[in-house]
Formats: C-alpha cells, sequence, structure tokens
C-alpha cells in the first residue's frame, strides 16, 4: 500500500526551526556552486508535507528539519503508479556515500526515474519544472511560482540543493538520465551537480529534449538472471530482486524486461551481398502425390502403442530410405521446399545421407554452403566442392583447394579423383606437408576411389608420416595392392609363419607367431601394442597374415586350393586366429574365391562356418558377393537354422529380398508364431522385413494376421503381439506398393 501526500501549498511560506549548530558536509560542492551545510536531525516535531517527501523530488530538508507540527500527509502517499520518489533522499549533502542505506535509496530513486518499480500504472503527472536553490543559507525557502492559467495544472517548484544531492526526476527522458547519474554518483559517494541547462530545458517547451535513452542494466544482467534461474531464488538473489516469496515471480519478470531491452536494442546490420542464384536441377519434378507422401514421410514422428508396442500403424520414417532409392531411379529432382526438411533429416541419420544427397541434386550443395549445419552435404556429395567450369577451371581450382573450407576441399579432392586420378593426387601432394593429421588422415582416404598401382609412391611416402593412424591407413590402401612393395614385404613376413607339417596325419598348418614387431614392420602399419585381454604374439601373427596378398598361400602351401587350405586342420589352436586373419584379407582385397571358401555351404551343421569365428565375420564375407548369390546363401542359412542368428546376414542382402528369401523369412517366423516363441525377440527381422519384403508378399500374409491358439508353453499374450505384428507388416507392404505407384505415375 503506498500513501500520497495531499497537495503542497506553493504560497504558504516556509516554517523553519531555530538553526542547529552546523556540521562539516562529508563532501565538497563544486566550484561553482554553494555548500549547504547540514545539520542533525533534532526531532523537536514531525515532518511537514510542505516540501518533504512529495513523490516528486529529493527531501528537501536545506535546513534543520523544520518539524513544526503534526504529519501533514493529509492522505496516502500519490506515487500514481511507481514510485515516483525521483531523487535520492539527499539530506543537504548530510547522507552522500553513507553506505549501504545510500545504496538502496540510489536503486529506490533509479527506480523512480525509469518506472520499473512495480506499481499500479504509470505516472501521469505533468513535467515539473525545476530550480536552483539561489541562497547559500540553509534556512531560505524555495520562491514562489508564477500565476497559471486556471486550466492548467499548477507544477511542483522543488529546492534542489546544488551539492550532495540528486536532481528532481521528471517524467522526461532526461530527468531519466539525471537520475541515473544521480544513482551512480550516490553510491560512490561522489557529490552531484545539477547542469545549469536543467532549468532552461524543462521551462522552455521549443527546447529540444536529449536523446539518451533510459537508463540499461549493466552487462551480465542476461547471465546473472540465467544462473538465478538455474541455481533457484532461494539460493541466487535476482538481480535487483530480494529474497521472499515475491522473488520468483520477479525473476521472470525482469527476465521478460530484459528480453525485450536485448530484442529493441540491435542495431540494423549492413546489408550483406545477396548469394548467387541456386543452380537449376535439369530432372523432371516430382509428381504432385510423390511429392505430398515426401511430405509425409519426412514430418512423421514414429510413435507408440500403449504400454509401449508400436501398433499395427507403419513407421514412415523407416520407409523414407526406400522411397528415395526409388525416386532415385527414376531420376527425379527434389522439390525446392522440401529440400530444407530432406537435409535435416540427412543430417540426423548417415544412413540416409547418400541417397538424400543425391535427390537433392545441385541445390543441395547451394543450400549447405549457406548453413553451417549442413555442411555435410559439401563433403558427402560426389562434386560438391568442384569448381565450376570454365576456361579458368584449373585457377579456380587451386584457389579453392587452397582457401577453401575443409569439407569443400574434401569433396573436391574426391571429385577430382573420379575424372582425373593423376590430378588429384598431384594437387594433395602438393601441400600434403603442411596439412594437419587428422586432414591428412581424411584426404588419404579418399584415395580408395579408384586405388591403382600409381597411387604406390605417394603411399610409401605417407608410411614415414608422424601419425600413426595415417601409417595405418596408408599400409592398408598399400596391401588392398597385390604388387605393392609393402605386399610383398608382408608376405615374406607371414610366410615363415605359416607352413604345412606333412609329419602330421592328416597333414596341418603349423603356426609360428612372430616373436618381435620391429621397426620395419611398424613403418608398414603394424601396431606394436595389442588391445587389452589380446596377447602379443598372436596380435602381431594376425596382422602379419592380414595384410599379406591371398595369393601367397597356394603356392605357400602345397598349391592347394582355397577350399582346400580352409579344410585343412590347424596344430596348436591357431585355426580361430589364422582363418578370422584370412576373412579380413578377403574383406579388403575383395576375393570371392576365398570368401566363399571361408563361408563353407549354408546348410553346414554349425553356424559359424569353417572359416569365420562369428556371424559379423561371415556377415562382411558376404558383402564380396554379388546380390543374387547372397540371397541364395542367406535363403539357405535360414532354412537350417532359423532367424535367430540371421539377423545381421540379411542386412547385407539386397532390397527388395530375392523371392526365395523373402519366402524363407516368412517361412520362418510363421514356424517361430506356431511355436510360441517370444515375439519381441524377432522384431529386428520384422522391422526389416517390412523394409526389404517384396510388396507382391502380402497376399500370401492374410493367413497370419488371425491371433492364434497360443500352446500351454507360449508366453503369455504372445498370439495378440503376433497378429498386431503381422497387421503392421502387411500394412507397410501395401504401403509400399502404393508409393511405388506413385513415384512410377510420371513415367
Amino acid at each position: 500500500m503506498t500513501r500520497t501526500p495531499a497537495p503542497t501549498d506553493l504560497s504558504a511560506p516556509t516554517r523553519t526551526t531555530a538553526p542547529r549548530p552546523p556540521v562539516a558536509p562529508t563532501v565538497s560542492a563544486p566550484a561553482d556552486a554553494t555548500a549547504v551545510p547540514a545539520a542533525p536531525r533534532t526531532g523537536a516535531g514531525l515532518r511537514t508535507g510542505a516540501g518533504l517527501r512529495t513523490g516528486a523530488g529529493p527531501r528537501a530538508d536545506a535546513g534543520p528539519r523544520a518539524d513544526a507540527g503534526p504529519r501533514a500527509d493529509a492522505g496516502p502517499r500519490a506515487d500514481a503508479g511507481p514510485r515516483a520518489d525521483a531523487g535520492l533522499r539527499a539530506d543537504a549533502g548530510r547522507e552522500t556515500g553513507a553506505g549501504p542505506e545510500a545504496g538502496a535509496e540510489a536503486d529506490t530513486a533509479l527506480r523512480g526515474a525509469v518506472g520499473t518499480a512495480p506499481g499500479p500504472g504509470p505516472v501521469s503527472a505533468p513535467p515539473l519544472p525545476v530550480t536552483r536553490a539561489a541562497s547559500a543559507a540553509p534556512e531560505a525557502a524555495a520562491p514562489a511560482p508564477a500565476a497559471l492559467p486556471p486550466t492548467a495544472s499548477p507544477p511542483l517548484a522543488v529546492s534542489v540543493p546544488t551539492a550532495g544531492s540528486v536532481p528532481t526526476a521528471g517524467t522526461g527522458p532526461r530527468s531519466a538520465r539525471e537520475a541515473w547519474t544521480g544513482a551512480r554518483s550516490a553510491t560512490r559517494g561522489q557529490p552531484v551537480a545539477t547542469p545549469a541547462s536543467a532549468s532552461a530545458s524543462a521551462s522552455d517547451p521549443a527546447s529540444p529534449p536529449d536523446s539518451a535513452p533510459a537508463a540499461a542494466p549493466g552487462p551480465g544482467v542476461w547471465e546473472r538472471l540465467v544462473t538465478s534461474a538455474l541455481l533457484g531464488t532461494d539460493r541466487r538473489t535476482p538481480p535487483g530482486g530480494e529474497r521472499g516469496p515475491g522473488a520468483a515471480a520477479a525473476l521472470l519478470d525482469a527476465a521478460a524486461e530484459e528480453t525485450v531491452r536485448r530484442r529493441a536494442g540491435l542495431r540494423p546490420a549492413r546489408a550483406a551481398r545477396r548469394p548467387d542464384p541456386a543452380p537449376e536441377d535439369p530432372r523432371p519434378p516430382l509428381p504432385d502425390a510423390a511429392a505430398r507422401r515426401l511430405t509425409m514421410l519426412l514430418t512423421d514422428r514414429p510413435g507408440t502403442a500403449g504400454g509401449g508396442r508400436r501398433g499395427s500403424a507403419p513407421d514412415l520414417m523407416e520407409l523414407l530410405p526406400q522411397w528415395l532409392a526409388t525416386a532415385n531411379a527414376r531420376g527425379f529432382a527434389a522439390p525446392p521446399q522440401a529440400l530444407p526438411a530432406l537435409l535435416d533429416a540427412a543430417r540426423g541419420r548417415t544412413d540416409l545421407r547418400p541417397a538424400a544427397l543425391v535427390f537433392a541434386g545441385p541445390r543441395a550443395r547451394w543450400l549447405a554452403r549457406l548453413n553451417p549445419d549442413w555442411r555435410f552435404a559439401l563433403r558427402a556429395t560426389p562434386g560438391g566442392g568442384t569448381a565450376p567450369p570454365g576456361p579458368d577451371a584449373a585457377e579456380r581450382t587451386r584457389k579453392l583447394w587452397d582457401e577453401g573450407l575443409f569439407a569443400e576441399r574434401v569433396a573436391l579432392l574426391a571429385a577430382l579423383r573420379d575424372r582425373d586420378p593423376v590430378g588429384a593426387r598431384e594437387l594433395l601432394a602438393s601441400t600434403w606437408a603442411t596439412e594437419r593429421a587428422e586432414d591428412r588422415l581424411m584426404f588419404l582416404d579418399s584415395l580408395r576411389t579408384g586405388l591403382e598401382a600409381a597411387d604406390e609412391p605417394f603411399l610409401e611416402q605417407a608410411l614415414a608420416d608422424r601419425s600413426r593412424n595415417v601409417r595405418a591407413t596408408a599400409a592398408e590402401l598399400l596391401s588392398a595392392l597385390p604388387h605393392s612393395a609393402l605386399a610383398a614385404r608382408m608376405a615374406a613376413r607371414a610366410a615363415t609363419c605359416v607352413s604345412l607339417d606333412r609329419t602330421l596325419t592328416p597333414p596341418a598348418i603349423a603356426v609360428e607367431a612372430p616373436h618381435e614387431c620391429d621397426a620395419g614392420m611398424e613403418r608398414d602399419g603394424m601396431v606394436a601394442q595389442p588391445p587389452a585381454g589380446r596377447g602379443e604374439r598372436s596380435w602381431w601373427f594376425g596382422q602379419l597374415v592380414e595384410a599379406a596378398p591371398l595369393a601367397t598361400w597356394p603356392a605357400r602351401l602345397a598349391g592347394l586350393t582355397a577350399e582346400e587350405i580352409v579344410a585343412l586342420p590347424v596344430a596348436d589352436g591357431w585355426q580361430s586366429e589364422l582363418h578370422a586373419a584370412w576373412s579380413r584379407a578377403a574383406v579388403r582385397q575383395r576375393d570371392g574365391v576365398w570368401a566363399r571358401a571361408l563361408l563353407g555351404a549354408p546348410t553346414s551343421p554349425e553356424a559359424g562356418g569353417p572359416g569365420a569365428v562369428s556371424l559379423a565375420e561371415r556377415a562382411k564375407l558376404l558383402g564380396t558377393l554379388d546380390t543374387g548369390e547372397r540371397a541364395e546363401w542367406v535363403a539357405g542359412f535360414i532354412a537350417t537354422h532359423g532367424l535367430s542368428e540371421a539377423f545381421q546376414l540379411l542386412g547385407m542382402c539386397g532390397v527388395p529380398w530375392a523371392t526365395p528369401l523373402g519366402r524363407a523369412v516368412v517361412d520362418a517366423l510363421n514356424i517361430a508364431r506356431d511355436a510360441g516363441s517370444y515375439p519381441w525377440s524377432f522384431s529386428g527381422v520384422m522391422g526389416l522385413a517390412e523394409r526389404c519384403l517384396d510388396p507382391a508378399e502380402a497376399s500370401r500374409l492374410d493367413g497370419l494376421l488371425a491371433i492364434p491358439d497360443e500352446p500351454e508353453d507360449a508366453s503369455p499374450g504372445a498370439g495378440g503381439y503376433w497378429a498386431e505384428a503381422f497387421q503392421r507388416l502387411v500394412t507397410t507392404l501395401r504401403l509400399r506398393a502404393v508409393m511405388a505407384e506413385e513415384l512410377g505415375a510420371g513415367r
């Protein structure tokens, strides 16, 4: 509740009491001002409302306090909104710089000046003319104002001391600035003199007001507000606030005010150069139905049914890769309005990037140069960093290589590698010595495309690189060249470790692992320190065999074929280590003959096969075979071993699955359902079937939609889950068929 004093009678003379012994002021007045000595408070009476605490200016205790009668505050204090104590409580220079009380009063004055204190509304009083006290005597009274027209409200003339106080704050910008200056001076214990132009500026309407803005919070206010919000108002008081029940609300109010101030305080920047127009995409546009479908796929957010179940609705985001593959196969261009959402989706899913960037076309690279979040498009898109063609293409290519961003340089090197391997290698060699280690690694990896024997001298030079990762990558690339000098060195070392022992019955492979890893072996890319839990000699042996050309072994092992070599027993328990190294060599050298030998027959009793030590190794070996042979082998494996170990193998098969493979998967799922198996154990395979099964197989699944009778030993509720999973599978297959028709409508 605020109190409003009665209007001050300007015609009444100021009542004073006998002066008290003067007290030396604590501050000195400026040279052109008359110091007003302050006197101690006598408490002779109560304060009058004649000039004190009027809500319009400082406490005008110009001399001894004239408390001659009861307090004349005839009503509540007329603060009319925010507290209008526009000046500091400057008792004639007595309490200036007095300590914490001065800082609190300065804050109160500042709030009253800028209108930030809480209150019922804005101050509606007219501007107050300010006059300077001309008398040096402490008991001098303020001069009476001139007569005013009857229609105007009488302004209040306030006597302002010349030193140790703050000028009266009115409602204009100038008053706000003076109050702020006074507040700072009061808290620092400095005297404040009212400018000489204050009276003229207030009395002359034609005088232009100062353009100084309202007082702004000091630096770091937003950071302190954030800190208070994070720690809580009980632990950290908000800036300018107080502890208590209203601290949280005050914090929110201050944050809102600071937000408006920060936004309104932005200055317009100089206009940047407009970007070049986006390149044209010559491909035909998408059909309207397919464009609407793309929007649905990009905006879908997967949800779940009750209890964490997926429900029977298809997961549209999982269908996006196949939709993109079909659109790319039919040569459509992406709608320009869908490019931002498409790039955002590709940013979050690395598996989506190749197809998404091909579909987005040249405009994706144009957008990627304008948004740092999409820089991956410059690195991942073939030709993304290529300099524009033209008569000065070589010069612009060199400039892009020397001055471009890292992603642009990687893309440029990959694009040049596709069409000019020699030029790309020479460009890389020109700056190789000055590149960072992590950049050298990325640049070297781009040489995998079109790797040829002409790259060997450069790769041999990289074997002496300071970075171990760069040396290892160079050694891996050289080992993929069967006739390289490194391959010959590794073959010679590996041959000393593996031999055929004919003294055994039947003959077996004998292994003698290396006893040390010398400097030459380390230079050729071998890592001397084994991982935790691995022996040194087996670690070195595996690296030697992996890097040696596979053509070494028939000549070393009595001219046997790959199948015969893999079928040989291995003495002293080295079989798993030797076969695993051969599997890695077959994957690195893309040797299908050795891959088939190590995979073995899919109907072999052991799911691990004769050579590979894990299903992960077998999945990698499958990648060396063609699509049809791959699907046939996996179908035979599922028919023999079921689906429990087939998930990784199915991921290596082409999409859509071949008919034999798709039927093998559906039959295996039906067998698992009839057996009462737990359905969540096959959720991964079911998800693959939704994306990879031929949509033509949907009709064969209609008989699996009913809830089956559950055997006694079945998992509780398994039948309902199986029916829901098959319903989702059928719905997804039919949706894929519709999507294919939409994409085919424009052909």
